[in-house]
C-alpha cells in the first residue's frame, strides 16, 4: 500500500461524512416519533395532551398553553432547545417553526392557523445563484400578541407586546407594541 492510500481513505471518509450530514442533518428522530404519535390525534382534540407530549420531547412550554395541531418544526442541530413558548399560549393548526435560530413566544400569545415563523433565509447572491449564503436570526413574539392565520414572520423580527398581525401578512420588520399591522409587506394600519 502506498503512502498516499491512507490520506485518500481519510479524504473519502470525510467526504462521505459531509454528504451524510448534509442529507440527514436536519432529521430529528425524536420529533419524527412525536409527529407519528400526535398525528393520530385529530385537530382541536387532545390539545393539552399534545402540549404534554411536546413538553416530554424537551420543548420549553409554559403553563396552560394549548396546541391545536402539532406544529411542523425543522432546523439543524438541537432544535428543541431553540423553541421557548410562554404561559397561556394558543397555537392553532398547521403552524411551521423554522428553528435554525431561537423562537421566543411570550405569555398570552395567539397564533392562527398556518402561521410561519422563519428564522433563516438567504442573502442575495450572484446573478448565477441569487439565493446566496444562508443566515439565521431570532424571532420574538412578545406578550399578548395575536398573529393571524397564514401570516409569515421573517428572520430577525420582533412582534411587539399586545400587537396584532393581520391574516396573510408578511412581516419583514419589527412591529411596535400595541399596533395593528397587515399587508404584503406588512405596514402599520393603526395603534391599538
Amino acid at each position: 500500500m502506498s503512502e498516499e492510500a491512507p490520506h485518500k481513505l481519510i479524504k473519502l471518509a470525510t467526504k462521505i461524512g459531509s454528504v451524510f450530514q448534509a442529507e440527514v442533518g436536519s432529521f430529528h428522530f425524536r420529533f419524527f416519533i412525536i409527529k407519528l404519535i400526535t398525528g393520530i390525534i385529530p385537530y382541536y382534540v387532545g390539545v393539552r395532551l399534545r402540549t404534554h407530549i411536546l413538553r416530554f420531547a424537551g420543548i420549553d412550554i409554559g403553563h396552560s398553553t394549548i396546541v391545536m395541531g402539532t406544529p411542523h418544526m425543522h432546523g439543524f442541530g438541537d432544535i428543541r432547545r431553540r423553541l421557548h413558548i410562554g404561559n397561556h399560549v394558543v397555537i392553532n393548526i398547521s403552524c411551521l417553526f423554522d428553528l435554525n435560530a431561537p423562537i421566543f413566544i411570550g405569555d398570552h400569545v395567539a397564533l392562527g392557523q398556518e402561521v410561519i415563523l422563519m428564522t433563516s433565509s438567504h442573502h442575495i447572491g450572484t446573478p448565477q445563484h441569487r439565493a446566496g449564503k444562508l443566515y439565521s436570526a431570532q424571532v420574538t413574539i412578545e406578550e399578548g400578541a395575536w398573529v393571524g392565520a397564514r401570516a409569515v414572520i421573517l428572520p430577525g423580527v420582533t412582534v411587539g407586546a399586545g400587537s396584532i398581525v393581520g391574516a396573510g401578512a408578511i412581516v419583514v420588520k419589527d412591529v411596535p407594541p400595541h399596533t395593528l399591522v397587515g399587508g404584503v409587506p406588512a405596514r402599520v394600519i393603526r395603534k391599538i
